[in-house]
């Protein structure tokens, strides 16, 4: 089932496809941080950390915007290695001026942006922690593309899963660091595993008032999101 979900063509972009896709491309000696977030997960099930590997992440798995120092100063430790970051768009745009210390530096630095404008573990949690619609999580919309050129680095932008491979390719080619933007499906919801009862029935109250119910529902009915759901 995880499998299926790294290759779906759907259309809004998935987020499981580009991040598996990413992960793939990672060398021996890579080096990679994750923000905190819906891009912690992604990267923790999607991401297959080989011996030689290394992996930086919050220690509580909360401190938002930590992603892009983390691999700078991994970049600054270990000079010679790649250094690969996962984050989301909430997260980025806290601490988006330092990626022109990345460049700077001359950071070997691949930065993938999962951009659904959405505070998206806040919007799930809202829902089944609490059976309270999605309320206030939608950001400003941020080409982070553009920013990245803007600071002298690289950027690329990626909204079709027919175009991930390409764009990834031409990414990991570059030289400096460099900034890859997927924009995503919104309404994926990320679920635990095995969703306790409460949580199921707290999720289902929610989406009767929560935007985008519809969306969501048709993703919950596929795999592996409908196995989760129990």
């Amino acid at each position: 089932m995880m499998a299926e979900a790294e290759s779906r063509d759907d259309v809004p972009l998935k987020p499981q496809r580009v991040v598996k896709a990413f992960g793939d491309r990672m060398p021996a000696n890579a080096i990679l941080a994750s923000d905190s977030g819906q891009n912690t997960e992604l990267a923790a099930r999607h991401i297959d950390i080989k011996a030689g590997q290394d992996f930086a992440v919050s220690g509580s798995l909360a401190s938002m915007a930590c992603g892009l120092p983390y691999a700078i100063a991994g970049g600054i430790a270990f000079p010679g290695r790649p250094v690969f970051a996962i984050v989301g768009d909430g997260g980025l745009a806290m601490q988006l001026g330092e990626f022109s210390t990345a460049v700077r530096y001359r950071i070997p630095l691949k930065l993938l942006v999962i951009k659904n404008n959405m505070l998206n573990q806040i919007a799930w949690e809202q829902m089944m922690f609490l059976g309270n619609p999605q309320f206030a999580c939608e950001l400003q919309p941020i080409d982070f593309a553009l920013a990245a050129e803007a600071m002298g680095g690289n950027g690329y932008s990626v909204t079709r899963p027919e175009d991930v491979d390409g764009v990834l390719d031409a990414a990991f080619a570059a030289e400096g660091p460099v900034i890859i933007e997927a924009v995503v499906d919104a309404y994926e919801p990320m679920l635990p595993p095995r969703m306790p009862d409460e949580y199921r029935k707290n999720m289902l109250t929610a989406l009767r008032e929560t935007p985008g119910r519809k969306e969501i529902e048709a993703n919950l009915a596929r795999e592996p999101l409908k196995t989760m759901m129990g």
